[in-house]
Formats: C-alpha cells, sequence, structure tokens
C-alpha cells in the first residue's frame, strides 16, 4: 500500500496566489476579445487599435494561455496531476504570443513597465510549471 504524500501548508498558498493570478489573466482575456469600453479606456489607442488587427489564430493561443494557467491553477486546488498538463498548455499559449508580437513590425512600442510584466508572466508560469511537476514527482498531485 502507497503511503498518501503529506501536503505541506505553503502548498495551498501558491495554489490560491496561483488561482488568483491566472484569474486575472484571464479578467483581462474576457475584457478585451468582449471589449469592455472601461476596461479598455485604461489602455493607449493605439494599443487598442492594434488590438483590433490581431489574428484569429493568435487570440485562440491567447486563450489557451490564459485558460491553460487558469485551468492548471483550479486542478492544484484538487491536487490533480492534470495541472503540469495544464500550466504546460499555458507556456505554448504564452511562447507563441510572445514571439508574434516580439517579431511584429507592427505592434506598439514597449515601455519598460511593458517589458517588466512580460517577464513576469513568464517567470510566473515558468515557475508554476516547474512547481506542479515537483509536486507531481513528489506525490502531492495525485
Amino acid at each position: 500500500m502507497m503511503k498518501k504524500a503529506r501536503v505541506p501548508a505553503w502548498y495551498w498558498t501558491v495554489a490560491v496566489l496561483a488561482v488568483i493570478w491566472n484569474g486575472f489573466g484571464c479578467l483581462d482575456y474576457l475584457m478585451t476579445v468582449t471589449r469592455n469600453a472601461g476596461y479598455l479606456s485604461a489602455f493607449p489607442r493605439e494599443y487598442v487599435a492594434y488590438l483590433d488587427t490581431l489574428p484569429l489564430w493568435l487570440v485562440g493561443f491567447w486563450a489557451l494561455g490564459v485558460g491553460g494557467g487558469l485551468a492548471g491553477a483550479l486542478l492544484l486546488l484538487r491536487r490533480a496531476r492534470l495541472a503540469a498538463s495544464a500550466f504546460g498548455v499555458s507556456l505554448l499559449g504564452l511562447a507563441v504570443t510572445s514571439v508574434y508580437q516580439w517579431s511584429d513590425a507592427e505592434a506598439p512600442a514597449s515601455s519598460s513597465a511593458d517589458v517588466a510584466i512580460s517577464g513576469a508572466i513568464w517567470l510566473i508560469a515558468l515557475a508554476l510549471l516547474v512547481f506542479s511537476l515537483r509536486m507531481l514527482r513528489a506525490g502531492v498531485l495525485r
């Protein structure tokens, strides 16, 4: 009989913070694709105009990125082994959208704040994937 892995108390803190973080990503996505005027008013007009030029396939990868992240975080709360796969899907969506934006000559210039936010998104996405893989190996995810 296999002994159940003990779940460290800090695991739940990471899982809840992951839900909040990725929930905000989904909120940003939904407010943007539904063209919520109040939400988009906080962004420069040229950035909002640029969003209108994004191809539908890219918007789909954006959805994979944020949706995969939220699914992974919710799966962490359930201690489900599929959390790692969901974070992998999220990273795929992030990679495709990032490469597109970095290589698009029509993209608005990025401010230092934009670069910092992008770096934080990458760092957290990678950290959540590594975290979920370690928890899977430790037997916390089942």
